[in-house]
């Protein structure tokens, strides 16, 4: 590991993954670079009981999403990738387009261009073909599109519970495990097949 990872929490509806994302990257003793838009804001009051300070204080460093002079703007900056979840269809379309109009757009800019792991978990449904032109395009640039399409072989029993299988899912991207979920073709995952 390098120096943690960046979490961006845009204004999609999903902000509890962000949150999720947070709180998994502290447990495992990840240093996290948080950046969160204004309207990522309005949705965490809107969507959770969490407050900003809340969210913000499960982060090591905080940064003004409209401080385009910070740290994680700059490629020299080392960092192990970046997460953005929720990914709201507005900043996946900066990030395509390399229109670095705020911190967090430009923080994903730097590390495709650094070539390091940048996961959107895009929130939309369902996809027009422009959406879906916008999620091509930074796939190629190296990135990769991880909508929050959650599984059900491993028995969730809450909400949590599915939240967790797909934030389990993009740390895998860093090879951090997190404990988030249980993996397919565990022993308990070949019983309930067998019955």
């Amino acid at each position: 590991m390098g120096n943690g990872i960046i979490v961006g929490i845009s204004g999609a509806t999903g902000v509890v993954y962000g949150v999720h994302v947070l709180k998994a990257l502290a447990d495992a003793g990840v240093e996290t670079h948080l950046v969160i838009t204004g309207s990522g804001v309005k949705n965490l009051l809107i969507e959770t009981e969490y407050t900003v300070s809340d969210v913000k204080a499960m982060a090591t460093n905080v940064y003004d999403v409209e401080d385009i002079g910070a740290a994680i703007a700059s490629g020299s900056f080392k960092v192990d990738g970046m997460i953005v979840a929720p990914c709201s269809i507005k900043t996946l379309s900066a990030i395509a387009n390399s229109f670095n109009h705020n911190l967090l757009v430009r923080a994903a800019d730097v590390n495709l261009k650094e070539r390091r792991r940048v996961v959107l978990m895009v929130r939309e449904t369902p996809f027009h073909e422009g959406h879906l032109e916008l999620m091509t395009r930074v796939s190629r640039m190296g990135g990769v599109i991880m909508p929050p399409s959650p599984a059900f072989y491993h028995m969730p029993k809450s909400i949590d519970d599915i939240i967790n299988q797909t934030v389990g899912k993009m740390l895998d991207f860093f090879s951090i495990d997190a404990g988030l979920f249980t993996r397919w073709g565990t022993k308990d995952e070949m019983r309930m097949i067998k019955t």
